[in-house]
């Protein structure tokens, strides 16, 4: 699987933030997932580079990987890049009754 970027999302048009996935139930929700750690800052090194992200970041804990679900905007941004992340970022959708769209 390619390393696609997913949104998961409630908005229908994309100024319609009537029912967005707020900030407190996205923190409500993964606080009830054992596997999901909350962060307001991810880093990541490449080719001696090291990257960091701010903001409101769920790393989900696959074995000794981290995978980053960040928060913006009333959406949940996640790349995908295995069939096994694919399927977390499906349940997490379904959970919160939202809708994925790649890009």
């Amino acid at each position: 699987m390619n390393n696609t970027r997913f949104r998961i999302t409630r908005k229908l048009h994309e100024n319609h933030v009537e029912n967005a996935i707020s900030l407190e139930e996205c923190k409500a929700f993964f606080a009830e997932q054992h596997d999901f750690l909350y962060t307001q800052q991810y880093s990541v090194r490449q080719n001696g580079t090291v990257m960091t992200i701010e903001g409101e970041i769920f790393m989900w804990q696959v074995g000794e990987t981290q995978i980053p679900f960040r928060y913006y905007d009333g959406d949940i941004y996640v790349f995908v890049s295995h069939e096994i992340i694919y399927a977390k970022m499906l349940s997490i959708a379904e959970e919160l009754h939202a809708q994925y769209i790649e890009g």
